[in-house]
């Protein structure tokens, strides 16, 4: 016990802590966002690949101003040449391309599941990946030359 209260605190004294609490909050927002976003139009109204698609757009959106602004506030440098700005949309097209294999395995051909299914792994997964891709790569402080 002893060795997480340590661990605890140490990421706490690092601020990697705060983050994770920060980038959960928002990525719980996010895939609110996403969620209200995709399954009703998957349900009701067009393919789920298409507006998971539309889905992504809607989530990926708020999530830069929120992490940008938020989960990552203090942490790295803010870059305004856009070099910032094409990671982050690396990142989100990352768990975009894992949330529509998601959608694809799940309610397509392979399983023929109700178009709830891949917000399971979309929640769950897809979050831990992006976490770590933002705050190692597109939010990360950059290294002395």
């Amino acid at each position: 016990m002893t060795v997480i209260l340590r661990r605890v605190e140490s990421l706490w004294a690092s601020g990697v802590l705060g983050q994770i609490i920060r980038f959960g909050i928002a990525g719980v927002m996010s895939t609110l966002i996403y969620a209200a976003v995709y399954w009703p139009l998957a349900t009701y109204v067009i393919p789920p690949l298409l507006a998971g698609v539309i889905g992504f757009i809607a989530a990926a959106t708020a999530g830069f101003f929120m992490h940008s602004a938020w989960s990552f506030k203090g942490h790295g440098v803010r870059d305004n040449s856009g070099r910032q700005h094409a990671r982050f949309l690396a990142v989100q097209g990352f768990g975009f391309l894992l949330n529509e294999l998601y959608i694809w395995v799940l309610t397509g051909p392979l399983f023929h599941g109700p178009t709830w299914w891949p917000l399971v792994p979309t929640v769950f997964l897809t979050p831990a990946l992006t976490f770590a891709l933002n705050r190692q790569w597109v939010f990360a402080a950059e290294k002395a030359g």
